[in-house]
């Protein structure tokens, strides 16, 4: 597995969570051919834009690629090449309009698949005295994983 970053010094920590490797996320946001060299058997993006398109284009023959997010935009100016000549797939990741009975089949999953000490330590607590002092931080990209904000704190 190859996590993609735009913190180096965050490299460890990826690798503790499973990664092999850490790319610089840059790689994937430059312009790139229609059709690069296959890398990737599968992805999971969560960034959209000109990384989702050089994901694409990186992708092994008979490869799946996954999108949910688009802060690095909604566009998707890709070539067709990919998923003609390597026959690959891209799925969307819809959490809003899922029926219940996936909800459930998923969330039976993260129950046994995730280490929940892993996930723990992905999330940091704060009072919503404390919410704009976090937000700033994350607007300096100097937030990891997720925060929770007790509002009775």
């Amino acid at each position: 597995m190859i996590a993609s970053s735009g913190k180096s010094a965050e490299a460890d920590y990826l690798k503790s969570l499973g990664a092999s490797e850490v790319m610089d996320r840059a790689l994937l946001s430059e312009d790139g051919p229609p059709l690069g060299a296959d890398r990737w058997a599968g992805a999971v993006d969560a960034v959209g834009g000109k990384t989702l398109v050089n994901i694409l284009s990186q992708t092994k023959y008979r490869g799946a690629v996954t999108t949910c997010g688009f802060v690095g935009g909604m566009e998707l100016p890709a070539s067709i090449l990919p998923f003609i000549l390597r026959g690959i797939t891209l799925c969307g990741i819809d959490s809003v309009n899922a029926p219940q009975s996936l909800r459930e089949v998923a969330w039976k999953r993260l129950a046994t698949d995730l280490d929940l000490r892993q996930l723990g330590s992905m999330v940091s607590e704060v009072g919503l005295n404390e919410v704009r002092g976090v937000a700033e931080n994350m607007l300096q990209g100097k937030v990891r994983g997720r925060t929770l904000v007790d509002v009775n704190r």
